[in-house]
């Protein structure tokens, strides 16, 4: 195993956490928070080395969907990216780092026992003298000054050759303020300037201590034998530091799938690397207005099976199950099972289905599958609302509930398939404009837990001229996104249409890094041929025979010169070239350099 700071860490504050994430290997949902450290670290990062921009950019692009919150935590960010950039530009002042230097962003170390990214390594230019730099988006100084963290870069970028003379941590200021209930956003979004402002950076410089590098090393033994030995208790948030497992904190994470026992369910999969395949049936999520075609859609996909629960199903054809409550009155005994018992009780049978030959299930309407297992819980333990519960326990166990659910129902294999209304909320930029948003109409710790169990999620909708489409890119104003970087905004809504997407998508993904794999190629032999031309043209000089004269000048055809390659404005144009490139190899190959022989002086 690999170790890195955080793994260590991690297995000190919580080694039941540590073992589902690295030996288990389970999945973390994604963190779609405004105020997510890993979202606005990235982020931070890019503006140190790229600009505000490019910061924004990467900023927004993270969310499904670009909130009021997220807007708020976005010029946190701009203040704090101006600060970070002023004590960088006055370095000297605060390590005594004198003379000419230059930066290295996100240095990665990486080692086959250890592995760590340096936020930042200031380098005295000339020599190997360095200063590491770690930024740190919190308030909370006291706890980093007994970090081992920096000692740890220190010792490993020394076995590289850099002689470490400074380190730090630069504590960028977080605020947690928020909106009053007299105040409207842009009063707000006023006062949280001026309190931005206000806020100080701060810088701790850490001091070498070699012990804690002893420590550590002890540390990824205690851990390789913990690995090793089965038997290891692995102890669930023992000094209760670990936020990922403690429900009142992230409930969301981690919540795995398990048997009547309690005991988690885990299959390791075989020590085989996997061929990437293009994907012509993704877990998805489709939301739009009512009658735009959603279901009508959907039901083009082949071996299909329906779980709906508004009762339309006339312009579909697939197999359908009805999700709904069912009351069978016997004699003066009225028996009632609930839609939400209902889904349950497919998903049992799906669990076990080897004959039926459905490859892909489609809920339709989600929002309304994630109300019947709300009002189930409420009648299982005798609420009228999740706050009956108590202090935050009803909600989390109406969200654990559905979670685990579809979890199971992922777990499955088959092609899963969420069908949405839409509704519209509103955004107030930073100007005080208001932008329209379409989201699909469920809450949003569903909706983000959705999000982070599909390949993509995609709206349907209808344009000014009448035309069904599919938003496929991402846009701020609309929820979505996913892992395919489509070469279209849009596409009709039709199966054909949006599959022919998903391929071109896939096929310029890989082109993109075939064309630029071929260029890195192409370099290293063109670099070797000049070498070799460079040894035979001196080795041809010597071979010359003292006395004899050469009749005619050494002439060489040229190679034709390398066009400049342009930066590709989109994987489209990568496609293009690539297969331009491909057509010229076969129909022109390069010239091979010849050489006119030297022959002796003859009368």
């Amino acid at each position: 195993m690999q170790f890195s700071y955080s793994r260590v860490d991690l297995f000190k504050r919580c080694p039941y956490h540590f073992k589902l994430r690295y030996i288990d290997r389970l999945t973390e949902l994604p963190n779609y928070e405004a105020n997510s450290p890993l979202i606005v670290g990235h982020a931070l990062h890019t503006g140190i080395e790229k600009g505000k921009k490019a910061m924004l950019k990467e900023f927004y692009n993270a969310f499904p969907l670009v909130t009021n919150d997220v807007i708020n935590e976005a010029i946190k960010l701009e203040h704090n990216l101006e600060k970070a950039k002023e004590w960088l530009s006055d370095f000297n002042n605060s390590f005594s780092f004198t003379g000419g230097y230059e930066f290295i962003h996100e240095y990665e170390i990486n080692k086959p026992e250890f592995i760590g990214f340096v936020d930042l390594i200031v380098k005295r230019k000339g020599t190997n003298d360095i200063a590491i730099i770690d930024f740190k988006y919190s308030n909370a100084i006291e706890k980093y000054k007994e970090s081992p963290q920096l000692q740890i870069y220190k010792y490993y970028l020394e076995q590289e050759g850099y002689n470490v003379i400074a380190m730090g941590y630069l504590f960028l200021p977080k605020t947690s303020i928020r909106q009053k209930k007299d105040e409207d956003l842009i009063q707000f979004r006023k006062r949280l300037n001026v309190t931005m402002r206000k806020l100080k950076t701060t810088c701790l410089k850490i001091e070498p201590q070699e012990m804690e590098i002893i420590y550590f090393l002890n540390e990824c033994k205690e851990i390789k034998k913990a690995i090793q030995e089965k038997t290891f208790n692995w102890i669930k948030n023992p000094n209760d530091e670990c936020f990922a497992c403690n429900p009142r904190f992230a409930p969301e994470y981690l919540e795995q799938l398990r048997d009547d026992k309690g005991e988690l369910i885990m299959t390791l999969p075989k020590n085989i690397r996997r061929e990437k395949k293009i994907d012509e049936r993704p877990d998805f999520w489709i939301y739009g207005d009512s009658y735009v075609g959603k279901s009508t859609f959907v039901d083009k996909f082949d071996d299909l099976l329906f779980l709906n629960t508004d009762g339309n199903t006339d312009n579909t054809t697939s197999p359908v199950i009805n999700i709904k409550d069912e009351v069978v009155k016997e004699g003066r005994i009225t028996k009632r099972t609930f839609a939400w018992e209902q889904f349950l009780n497919v998903v049992s049978e799906l669990e076990t289905d080897k004959d039926s030959g459905f490859k892909a299930i489609a809920i339709d309407l989600f929002e309304d599958l994630r109300e019947h297992c709300r009002i189930y819980v409420f009648d299982k333990n005798g609420w009228e609302h999740e706050s009956d519960g108590g202090y935050g326990k009803g909600w989390t166990m109406v969200k654990t509930e559905f979670n685990n659910a579809i979890k199971r129902l992922k777990n499955l294999g088959y092609q899963i398939i969420y069908i949405s209304k839409e509704v519209k909320s509103e955004t107030t930029l930073k100007g005080g404009a208001v932008r329209t948003n379409f989201i699909p109409n469920i809450d949003d710790k569903t909706a983000n837990f959705t999000t982070g169990t599909v390949d993509l999620t995609i709206r349907a909708f209808m344009n000014s001229d009448g035309v069904r489409l599919l938003q496929l890119s991402k846009q701020r104003n609309v929820f979505g996104g996913g892992r395919f970087n489509f070469l279209n905004d849009t596409c009709e809504l039709s199966k054909d249409e949006f599959i022919q997407e998903l391929i071109n998508a896939q096929k310029a993904s890989h082109a993109k890094i075939t064309a630029k794999t071929k260029l890195i190629k192409e370099e290293i032999k063109e670099d070797k041929s000049v070498k070799q031309t460079v040894k035979e043209e001196t080795k041809g000089t010597e071979e010359v025979p003292p006395g004899e004269t050469i009749t005619d000048k050494e002439e060489v055809i040229e190679e034709p010169k390398r066009k400049t390659r342009k930066r590709k404005s989109s994987t489209k144009e990568a496609v293009e070239e690539a297969k331009a490139e491909e057509k010229e190899e076969t129909l022109d190959e390069k010239p091979k350099r010849t050489r006119r022989s030297r022959r002796k002086k003859t009368e």
